[in-house]
C-alpha cells in the first residue's frame, strides 16, 4: 500500500514538474502568451497586402527573365544563384542578430510589428510551425517589395538590348530576392519535424537550405550564435571569426546597451 502511495506521489511530482516546464518554455510561457496576443488585425492586413503584391511581382519579373534567357548566360546565372544565396544568408543573419540582440517590443511601430516575433520565437520556438503562410512570410515580402518594383520598372522602361546586357546582374538580384523572400519559410521548415515534403528534407539533408540539426545550435540559451537562417552556410566561418561577438562589443562600448537584455526580460516572465 505504501509503495503504491509512493509511486502515485512520484507520478504526481513528475506531472507538476512537466507542467512547470511548460509554463517556463513553449506556448504556455507567460511571455509567449503575451507576445502572441500582440499580433493585431492591422498587422495581419499588412502581411496579406505584402504577400499578394510580392508574389505578383515575382511572377511578373520571372516571366520577363525567362523571355530574355540565352544559353550563353548560363555560367553567370549559376554564379549569380550561388552569390545570391550567400548574400541572402548573410543578410538573414544580420537582421536576425539585430532583432534578437537589440531593441525592445516597446519601441514605436517596429517593436510590436517586427521585434515581437523574435522575442516570441525564443520562448516558444515551435510557435512558428503554427503560423500560416501569410504570417510566416509577410514581413520578408515587405522587405523585398522595393527591389521587385525596381526590377519591374526596368522591364517596362528599358530596351531589349539594354536588358540583355543587364541580364546576369538581374538574375543575381532576382535570386537574392527569392532567397530573401523565402528565408522565414526555410526557417519554419527547420523547426518542423513532421509532415515536411520529401523535397524539403532532401534540400535540408544536402544543406542547400537551413538544416534542422544545424539550427538547433542557435536555440541554446542565450541565443548568441548561428544567426544565419537562409542556408546556414556562413554560420561556421562567422562563428570562427567571432564576427557577432566583436560587433556586439563594439556597439556596447559605444552605446552602453547590453546585448539581448530585452530578450532575457521576456524569457524571465513567469506571470
Amino acid at each position: 500500500m505504501a509503495a503504491a502511495e509512493d509511486g502515485s506521489g512520484q507520478q504526481s511530482a513528475l506531472d507538476e514538474d512537466e507542467a512547470a516546464y511548460c509554463r517556463r518554455w513553449g506556448a504556455q510561457h507567460a511571455g509567449a502568451r503575451e507576445l502572441a496576443s500582440l499580433y493585431s488585425p492591422g498587422k495581419r492586413f499588412q502581411e496579406w497586402c505584402c504577400v499578394v503584391l510580392c508574389f505578383s511581382l515575382i511572377a511578373h519579373n520571372l516571366v520577363h527573365l525567362l523571355l530574355l534567357a540565352r544559353w550563353e548566360h548560363t555560367p553567370l546565372v549559376m554564379l549569380g544563384v550561388v552569390a545570391g544565396a550567400l548574400i541572402a544568408d548573410f543578410l538573414s543573419g544580420l537582421v536576425h542578430w539585430g532583432a534578437d540582440t537589440w531593441g525592445s517590443v516597446e519601441l514605436p511601430i517596429v517593436g510590436k510589428a517586427f521585434i515581437r516575433p523574435f522575442r516570441e520565437h525564443h520562448i516558444d520556438p515551435t510557435a512558428i510551425t503554427r503560423h500560416d503562410f501569410i504570417e510566416t512570410n509577410g514581413d520578408n515580402c515587405l522587405v523585398t517589395l522595393l527591389p521587385l518594383l525596381n526590377m519591374a520598372y526596368k522591364f517596362r522602361t528599358q530596351t531589349t538590348e539594354a536588358l540583355e546586357q543587364l541580364y546576369p546582374w538581374e538574375c543575381f538580384v532576382f535570386c537574392l530576392i527569392i532567397f530573401g523572400t523565402f528565408t522565414n519559410q526555410i526557417h519554419k521548415w527547420s523547426h518542423t519535424y513532421f509532415g515536411l515534403p520529401c523535397w524539403v528534407t532532401l534540400l535540408q539533408d544536402w544543406h542547400v537550405i537551413l538544416p534542422r540539426k544545424h539550427h538547433r545550435i542557435h536555440h541554446v540559451s542565450p541565443h548568441e550564435t548561428y544567426f544565419c537562417i537562409t542556408t546556414g552556410w556562413l554560420n561556421y566561418p562567422l562563428e570562427k571569426m567571432g564576427f557577432w561577438r566583436r560587433l556586439e562589443d563594439l556597439i556596447q562600448g559605444l552605446t552602453g546597451e547590453k546585448p539581448r537584455a530585452d530578450d532575457m526580460k521576456w524569457a524571465q516572465k513567469i506571470k
